[in-house]
This record gives structure tokens, sequence and C-alpha cells, in this order.
């Protein structure tokens, strides 16, 4: 038997019927049983940070500063719906994982046949391709913008990004989330800076925060630009992720918990909460800035920040952003576009190699995982920069489809978590509060509904 196991893991795919979701760091961190509320909370403070930093990916800035751009602050409100959204979903996927001691992605296959959980795995592998579209092109224009390096050497650049991914793996997962937190504190102090000096017209940003019917109009504006149905649902595709739901589930048991005792799972499942929500709040902040940044200072001038590029040569533009224009604000942007781009980098392999392992119980090394991801989202931005001659504009169009793309894929990870925590069967004392199973499937059916008519408006077009 043992000289059996010996010869499996000297294959490079092992079988990972009967591991636990990621079990190299499963369990792995101490959580003291006594102790003050902060020194608790401090303990399982991390996973909510991985999980946030997926909702500030380079993926939200075009969305989020293009829908400030175009619309001011109307789009504000859906940056508010859409994180309380995740607030919600991020709580129910952080559960199962404490409870059922299960990643979302096993829970599915466990309760789906073999067809339906390959399905489901493309489905999530597309979702996660689309989000390292993003990654790529965000991480690529911040080397063009800070090097001056071309555009298909910065593309081909990122792809070593996974040598960085392997050396902050050996610190431990405690070092990478001291990283990742610091990267994010790095984005909200430069993007609080900027609004500052912005200067914002708060009675307008605050009423912004007001849902009105007309953000869901797939009417293009005159003068052209996305609609305010497209941003919305790019905004929605790019802060509620669909792989953040099967990653939190995951490394919400990180934290070593006496599964015996239900009060020890009941307080684990408190703190997640805890940390989820504080660091999605620093994320709902940092989009919020985003968006502000693009109403106050380039409202107006849509046209002119069209892509990374052009927002950074605004920031440097006293005829755009007026007296506050410096070359130091538009290096400040591309640090900050970095950071987020090597952040989401982190968590989406991650993600990879859970959804591998759940779906289709099998593992492979890291390296092989994050090569393959990497190497298939390279494909497509890299035949986009030579196609076009290394166009930004099209390659931000890729993105903000890539991003579309997120909230279609949303709800084929939204339904089985709701499902699942909403079954008294499958969690007991722990199974979501009725109001929350109302919300939950009320989501679901607007953001399915939404996603409907985006198809049949794009068709449409299309035909005629």
């Amino acid at each position: 038997m043992d000289n059996s196991k010996e010869t499996k893991n000297h294959h490079i795919v092992q079988d990972a019927t009967d591991t636990l979701s990621l079990s190299d760091v499963n369990s792995s961190i101490e959580a003291p049983k006594d102790g003050s509320f902060w020194r608790k909370l401090l303990a399982f403070s991390g996973p909510g940070a991985l999980v946030a930093v997926g909702y500030m990916d380079p993926g939200n800035w075009v969305t989020s500063v293009g829908g400030g751009a175009q619309y001011h602050y109307v789009l504000l409100s859906i940056v508010l719906i859409s994180s309380l959204i995740a607030m919600m979903l991020q709580y129910m996927a952080g559960k199962l994982g404490i409870v059922k001691q299960e990643d979302l992605a096993q829970a599915t296959r466990d309760r789906t046949n073999k067809p339906g959980g390959i399905a489901l795995w493309i489905m999530t592998e597309l979702a996660l391709m689309a989000t390292d579209i993003a990654e790529v092109i965000g991480g690529a224009i911040a080397l063009h913008l800070l090097f001056g390096w071309s555009m298909i050497a910065s593309v081909l650049t990122t792809a070593f990004d996974v040598i960085l991914l392997l050396l902050l793996m050996r610190f431990g997962f405690r070092k990478i989330e001291a990283i990742v937190i610091t990267l994010i504190v790095t984005i909200l102090v430069i993007f609080a800076y900027l609004v500052i000096l912005a200067k914002p017209e708060l009675s307008a940003m605050f009423g912004g925060y007001l849902p009105q019917i007309q953000d869901l109009s797939s009417k293009t504006p005159i003068g052209g630009g996305d609609s305010k149905l497209t941003l919305t649902l790019g905004i929605i595709g790019a802060t509620v992720m669909p792989h953040n739901l099967y990653l939190h589930s995951s490394i919400s048991q990180t934290r070593k918990v006496d599964r015996k005792d239900k009060s020890a799972i009941k307080e684990a499942v408190r703190f997640m909460t805890w940390d989820s929500n504080i660091q999605l709040t620093f994320a709902f902040v940092i989009n919020s800035l985003l968006l502000i940044l693009g109403a106050a200072l380039f409202f107006g001038h849509a046209n002119s920040v069209g892509t990374f590029a052009a927002m950074s040569d605004a920031l440097g533009d006293k005829t755009i952003a007026g007296a506050v224009a410096s070359p130091v604000l538009s290096t400040l942007f591309a640090v900050a576009l970095l950071a987020s781009g090597q952040n989401s980098t982190i968590t989406g392999t991650l993600t990879g190699e859970i959804i591998m392992e759940g779906f289709l119980h099998m593992r492979v090394p890291m390296w092989i995982r994050r090569v393959v991801t990497r190497g298939l989202a390279l494909i497509p931005v890299v035949a986009f920069t030579v196609i076009y001659g290394g166009a930004e504009e099209k390659l931000d169009s890729l993105l903000i489809n890539s991003q579309v793309f997120l909230s279609i894929a949303l709800p084929f990870a939204m339904a089985p978590l709701i499902l699942f925590t909403s079954s008294k069967k499958i969690m007991g004392e722990f199974v979501n509060p009725k109001w929350m199973v109302i919300l939950g499937w009320l989501s679901f059916i607007v953001l399915t509904g939404l996603n409907i008519k985006l198809i049949f408006d794009m068709v449409a077009g299309w035909i005629g």
C-alpha cells in the first residue's frame, strides 16, 4: 500500500479523490481557543484579503473608470449592490468550507453526475481564463507604462510571474496573506490620494449610490461607448467574481478548528464572516474610488480615457485632469495597476488548483497548472497584440468582454452554492436563514435575466 502511494507521488498527474482541499495548507494555521475578540480576529484575518483582491483586479479598472467617465456617478449604485451581493455569496462560500470541510468544486462534483461536473468545470475554467486575461492585459500595460517596453514584450513578460508565485509559496501561506494585504493597502492609498486631489462633488457622489432603473438601459450612448447595461454587467462581472466562490470555500479551511466542537465551528464561521466583510469593504471602497476618479476627472472626456494608457496620460494632461494633472499621478496609477495584476495572479493560481482537484479529482504540480493557465490566457492577448499592432484600445475591448463573460459565468457558480448552503440536510444548523435564501435566489434570477437580455441585444446587433 505504501509502495504504491510512493510510486503515485512521482507521477505528474495524481489522483485527488480523498484529499482535503489545498491539502498542503489545510488546517495549517493555529487559531487561539482563548483570548480577546481582536486576537482571534487577527488569527482568522487573511483569507478575506485573498478573496478581496479578485474584486479589485485590472478588470474592474476599465469598467469602473469608464463607467464614471461616461455616466458620471450613476453606476456607483451598481458597485454598492454588487459588493453587498459579494459579501453574501462569500459568506456562503466560506461557511460551506468550514462546516463541510469541502470546497465548492468538491461539493458540486460529489452531488452531480460526471457529465454535469465536467460541464461546470469547463465553464469555471473559462471564467478563470477570462480573469487571467484581465491580469495579463493589466500587468502588461503597467509594465509598458512604467518602463516603456513594447506591448508584445510586456505581454510576454507576464508569462514569467509563475516564478514569482512559486517563490512566494515557499514562504508559507501566512506570508502570502501579508504580502497581498500590503498590496491592497498600496492600491487603496494611491487611489484615495488621487480622488482627494480630484475633489469630487460630494452631493452627486453620494446620490450615485441610490439605484436608478435607467442603469439597465442597453442603448449605446450618442458619440459611441458602452451601454449602461454592458457596463453594469461588466462591473458586476468584475466585482462578483465566480472563481472567488471556489477560492473562499477552500482557503477558509486553512485555520485549524476542532471539528468535534460545534461551538468552535460556529466561532470559526463568525470570524470568517468578519474577515471577509472587512476585506470586501476595502474592495468596495477601492472600486468606488475608481468610478469616482473617472467621474470627477474624466466625465465629458470618455473618449479620451478609453484605455489604461489613455487614463495614465490623462492624469498628466491639464486639459483633461485640470490643475491636479502631474506625471507623478500617472506613475502612481501604473504602480497601482501592476500591484493589482500581481495580487490577482496569486489567487487565480490557487483557484485553478482547487477547481481541477475538486471537479476532476486530479492534481498537478502548481508550476504546471500556472504555465497552462497563463499560457491559455496569453493566446488571445498575444493574438490581439500582433493582429492589431499593439493597439491598446483593442486589448481593453478584449478585457471588457472578458468581464462580461464573468458575469455570464457567475450564475453557474451561484446556483450550486446557494442550493447547498440552503439545504438543512447538508448544512444542519448552519443552513442559510430564510431571508438570505430569498435574497440569494432573487440575485440569481435578476442577474441571469440581465445576462439573457444582454445576449439577445448582442445577437440583435450582429444580425442587423
